[in-house]
């Protein structure tokens, strides 16, 4: 039986929006190892390394070193295995899809008058967060039930049923359970009904009820980000870059969470109960990116990035139905947002901003030159430290002020769940004249506070290059092993379940270019 000891105040679920919660700010600030395959194959390292179009988006400073100019071209391929442990049951499921990596151009910029001074500008886009995933998981229950959420958000109200269930301060999953009996008031030995305190009814009639539990969850979509970035080089001793980022956000969610009756008891009032959800965001950030390579002796080169926060725009359509069979009380009923919303699916305007990223790297160039034909390879380490903690949503609709309460408290509840984690990485390269070979290692740290949530990811990875005469392909294979957590609802007055997700899976990714 796996319950989280983490058991904060979510105040927020007391609010008529069913948009944001914790959980989003992980799922768009938690970059995975993107890039051109030369860049994955080396774990990501790129901060004091450069000469790759993937500086764009690590340490636009890399930009610098270009003397020519390129254009590049990255598709890959992405398949997952995830496996769950939810309450002792395992269960997994797997997929995969195509994806875009860092593709784009440089112009590099000499000049002609100072053979040691010489600029560059890019252009590039890259797929910086990919939400295209599948988790499911089942598991048995005699602990809780998602409707006690339910019961908690309209209790607290202090509005009785019939308020509620008309109440834009109540959130449509709540108006649902009101709808379809799933939360109904109370009634006492003699008849006596209590009202203003709406409980979920099997709980309270069958008090050792236990529980079948779902949860099936699909999500598509990413983050694809546009980078125009311009670096310039002083005495190829000290580089330095600017990136403007353009992140576009685009976010498929659906779910199906449901509980079914897993007693013999068929006069318990209760035999299931389902909440399909159906959720798209979309919206456009910007960020700034600023960095530094600085080489105090030939073939040693150290870097300093700074990724300040994307400021996102973003709006989010929801659409749920709800369906309950009760025994003996009620006929099965089922209804949905638009029925409860005057026949139209709610749309929600808000802000968000990631967290701030901070890196440090040094690398070490094996017989450093100025014709790059004769380099004979590198090692390299990238050191990141991500602020999760300062992920913050702010209201996005100006004539509902009001609603900034929910945001503070969703604010508030991920400063109480998330820090900030550290990220290493590790890799190098070997020429042998035209074929390189190359290999990586990178370690994305536990951005939750609580230290019995693992949230940690590996990644391994290995690859091969080929260049002559201005035209290069590279191959390169990355494995993952990834650790998170899924929590299928939250409560306010007791500890929250949730599942295990540990990933296994794997990118396959191919780089072509041509230098002119």
């Amino acid at each position: 039986m796996r319950k989280a000891l983490l058991a904060v105040s979510i105040s927020f679920i007391a609010t008529g929006l069913n948009a944001q919660i914790p959980e989003d700010a992980i799922r768009m600030s938690w970059a995975t190892p993107s890039g051109t395959a030369r860049n994955q194959a080396i774990g990501g390292v790129n901060a004091s390394l450069g000469g790759d179009i993937t500086s764009n988006f690590i340490n636009p400073a890399g930009i610098a070193l270009y003397r020519t100019s390129e254009v590049v071209f990255t598709p890959g391929y992405n398949f997952y295995n995830n496996k769950a442990d939810y309450r002792g049951t395992n269960s997994g499921i797997s997929g995969n899809n195509f994806m875009v990596g860092t593709s784009g151009f440089v112009f590099g910029i000499n000049d002609q008058y100072r053979a040691n001074r010489s600029s560059a500008f890019s252009i590039a886009v890259n797929r910086s967060v990919n939400f295209n995933n599948h988790i499911s998981y089942t598991g048995s229950n005699n602990y809780s039930s998602f409707s006690e959420g339910y019961a908690a958000e309209i209790a607290n109200s202090g509005l009785s049923l019939d308020e509620a269930l008309n109440s834009s301060n109540i959130s449509f999953p709540a108006r649902m359970a009101i709808y379809t009996y799933l939360v109904d008031t109370l009634s006492m030995p003699g008849g006596m009904e209590v009202v203003g305190t709406p409980l979920r009814y099997a709980y309270k009639n069958d008090t050792a009820f236990i529980l079948n539990q779902a949860n099936n969850i699909e999500t598509k979509g990413g983050v694809t980000e546009i980078a125009i970035s311009y670096g310039g080089n002083h005495n190829d001793k000290f580089y330095w870059g600017a990136s403007l980022g353009i992140p576009i956000l685009n976010y498929e969610r659906n779910s199906t969470l449901t509980e079914t009756d897993a007693s013999s008891n068929d006069r318990n009032y209760f035999k299931s109960g389902t909440l399909h959800e159906f959720s798209t965001t979309k919206g456009v950030g910007m960020n700034l990116k600023l960095g530094i390579i600085f080489k105090p002796v030939d073939n040693i080169r150290v870097g300093l990035a700074l990724h300040t926060p994307t400021i996102y725009g973003l709006q989010e359509t929801y659409d749920a139905t709800m369906e309950t069979k009760l025994e003996n009380y009620n006929e099965p009923t089922a209804v949905n947002v638009s029925t409860l919303n005057s026949n139209t699916l709610p749309v929600y305007k808000y802000d968000y901003t990631s967290p701030w990223k901070f890196m440090v790297s040094g690398s070490y160039v094996f017989h450093e030159v100025a014709d790059v034909k004769q380099q004979k390879g590198f090692i390299s380490a990238d050191l990141e430290y991500v602020t999760f903690s300062s992920n913050r949503f702010h209201n996005g609709e100006v004539d509902n002020i009001p609603i900034q309460d929910y945001y503070n408290a969703v604010n508030n509840v991920v400063k109480q769940i998330y820090k900030g984690a550290f990220n290493a990485k590790i890799g190098g390269e070997l020429k042998f004249n035209t074929l390189m070979a190359r290999a990586g290692f990178a370690y994305y740290g536990n951005p939750y506070k609580d230290q019995q949530i693992k949230g940690d990811r590996l990644y391994i990875s290995g690859g091969l290059g080929y260049r002559n005469k201005g035209y290069f392909v590279d191959l390169t294979y990355v494995y993952r092993l990834t650790n998170d957590v899924s929590f299928p609802y939250r409560l306010t007055d007791k500890a929250n379940t949730y599942a295990d997700i540990n990933g296994a899976g794997g990118n396959v990714v191919m780089t072509v270019g041509m230098k002119f």
